[in-house]
């Protein structure tokens, strides 16, 4: 099993994300089209997630369905990134900017927080705050 991270541009928090995921439904199935196809499609598929940076912080990921060739609204050759609509709340890590998405190893993944949801109130935390209340075993 692999993941992915990918910043999510212009998102706010998780929140906002859900928010814009939720009317991307609208035109089922979920999907997040990028421009290249992850050469190790197979081993992402096989139960791996994408890891959303919000913030300069991985803080959520989502379960990887498929992922498949398709076309932008211009024409162009693009990748959709398949989802499944759960957000699962992570314990949030510190990850410098990046272009495109980078592969994640399973062992490398941050842990889901407990309950799978932010149940402890760190979603209500700014990101610095949450990653080092986390570090410090307190998240």
């Amino acid at each position: 099993m692999l993941h992915i991270t990918k910043l999510a541009v212009g998102v706010r928090d998780t929140a906002h994300l859900a928010a814009l995921q939720e009317a991307r439904l609208a035109d089922p199935p979920l999907r997040h089209v990028t421009r290249n196809l992850p050469r190790r499609r197979s081993e992402i598929v096989d139960g791996g997630s994408i890891y959303w940076v919000i913030g300069g912080f991985v803080r959520v990921r989502q379960r990887v369905v498929d992922i498949t060739e398709t076309r932008r609204d211009d024409g162009t050759p693009a990748t959709a990134i398949v989802l499944d609509p759960t957000l699962v709340c992570v314990r949030p890590r510190p990850v410098r900017a990046f272009q495109g998405w980078r592969y994640l190893s399973a062992d490398d993944a941050p842990p889901d927080l407990a309950g799978n949801q932010a149940t402890d109130g760190s979603r209500d935390l700014p990101p610095a705050l949450a990653a080092k209340l986390g570090e410090l075993g307190l998240l």
